[in-house]
């Protein structure tokens, strides 16, 4: 831990500081709510590459530590704000919609991503981000990926985080003028926003536009689909650790023997515990998922300015592709799940 005690990271971490707490802020106002802090922080991190050169330079020895450990904190405090007793209460049908949900928008999103040409890393981390939590599920996913090349690898994510914004926001406009021609009671509408959109600031604006009923069950039904972040992690990094088997087979040398554990995603799933079953107030656990918040958003602003996006726009084109299609399928699967079951 000697990097907390170097220039670079204190450097890092009040520039990436500025960008958390503005996006928090941000986010609350009207319009750039259907953005979300997250997403803001990412942006004003691309903003800070207008700074000094000098500064930059002295800023990134503790860059990559914020983007790698301050995700992984930021990850393990969002679990106190899983209520596992309320998707309990919700019912097993919430749980079997959301599961169907993540896995078929995962899997179709990744295979068309391939088809369109996007690489293997960047096709799954579009697909998880689609499929879960947006932003928050990318970065979530992506320690689960080993490569040597970080570069490559950060423009991917930002990529992703890309995808997943521009996607969910495009959507949460698209379902706001849906409700009323699909005839939906607030509950209906609820449990559509929450299983489709991508981002739980998404899930919250269309949700809350039709009411405390409609944004109670969006925040379910999404919270349903956050808690398969920890286990489509642990299966990412697995069958990512296969396929590398698989390619180092075929070069004839040696393959990685170790098998990367989430044990941040671990946290998560602790802290969702303690925050249901613990007598802790609503102040505090709102508290801890701010600073889950203000840890995720310092490593995108990390991310953000760290990036090379002229490489980005190059091959942005078959992901945004691949989700414009699955996205549009997933709002179809729950238009029909929320009038069936709901």
């Amino acid at each position: 831990m000697t990097i907390i005690k170097q220039r670079s990271f204190w450097i890092a971490a009040i520039m990436t500081l500025i960008c958390a707490v503005a996006g928090v802020l941000l986010a609350k106002l009207p319009y750039l709510n259907l953005i979300g802090a997250l997403v803001i922080a990412l942006l004003l991190g691309i903003a800070m590459q207008l700074t000094p050169q000098q500064l930059q330079d002295d800023a990134k020895g503790g860059m990559g530590f914020i983007s790698n450990k301050f995700l992984r904190l930021g990850i393990i405090l969002l679990g106190f704000r899983l209520n596992l007793a309320s998707l309990a209460e919700a019912g097993v049908k919430t749980i079997l919609v959301a599961i169907v949900g993540v896995t078929g928008t995962i899997i179709f999103t990744y295979w068309l991503s391939r088809k369109f040409g996007a690489e293997d890393e960047l096709a799954i981390l579009t697909a998880c981000g689609c499929g879960i939590c947006g932003a928050a599920a990318v970065m979530g996913v992506s320690p689960q990926i080993e490569t040597t090349d970080v570069e490559r690898k950060r423009e991917n994510e930002v990529l992703a985080v890309a995808v997943v914004c521009v996607m969910g926001t495009a959507f949460t406009l698209i379902e706001i003028g849906l409700k009323p021609l699909l005839h939906m009671t607030p509950t209906q509408a609820g449990i559509m926003a929450g299983g489709s959109l991508h981002e739980i600031a998404h899930a919250v604006a269309t949700g809350g536009a039709f009411g405390n009923a409609s944004l109670e069950n969006a925040l379910i039904m999404k919270l349903s689909r956050v808690l398969l972040l920890a286990p489509v992690a642990l299966l990412v990094g697995y069958w990512y650790q296969h396929h590398l088997t698989i390619e180092s087979e075929e070069e004839h040398t040696a393959a990685p023997k170790k098998l990367p554990i989430p044990w941040f995603l671990g946290g998560f799933i602790l802290t969702s515990i303690l925050g249901t079953f613990l007598p802790i107030s609503t102040g505090v656990l709102d508290g801890l998922v701010q600073a889950a918040y203000i840890f995720l958003g310092m490593a995108m602003a990390a991310l953000g300015i760290s990036v090379n996006f002229k490489v980005i726009f190059k091959r942005g084109g078959a992901v945004f592709g691949a989700a414009a299609i699955t996205s549009t399928c997933l709002l179809i699967y729950m238009i029909i799940m929320s009038k069936w079951l709901f």
